[in-house]
């Protein structure tokens, strides 16, 4: 198989918005920047990056592809991306995963999750 997962691309309405608030909470930075369009680093060498870029028509309902973030301190990374704009939906465990869902600047959901 010669096909890699080289970045997830995330629509929006203002990609400068959202690039500095998953700047922020990633630790990486503006790779790339075409004005409607941005492209982060990726987080590690060889690591899958994340772009931004603007559409005119608004977000409609739950978006149908999201990010699942891991870390092994959630409450502490949820109250960090709370304070840089992001808003906390609903907790959620299944045994061995306790994972938060929240929503970006824009609305869109993501997922903090920590193994147990």
């Amino acid at each position: 198989m010669t096909l890699e997962l080289g970045m997830v691309t995330v629509d929006c309405a203002d990609p400068r918005q959202m690039a500095a608030f998953w700047c922020a909470a990633l630790g990486v930075r503006v790779d790339q920047d075409w004005g409607e369009y941005l492209v982060l680093t990726p987080a590690r060498e060889g690591g899958v990056r994340l772009g931004f870029q603007q559409v005119p028509e608004e977000r409609a309902g739950k978006n149908r592809l999201h990010l699942d973030l891991a870390t092994t301190d959630r409450d502490g990374e949820v109250a960090r991306l709370v304070g840089l704009g992001a808003a906390k939906l609903a907790e959620h465990e299944v045994p061995g995963l306790t994972w938060t869902v929240l929503t970006d600047p824009e609305g869109n959901q993501f997922c903090v999750g920590e193994p147990h």
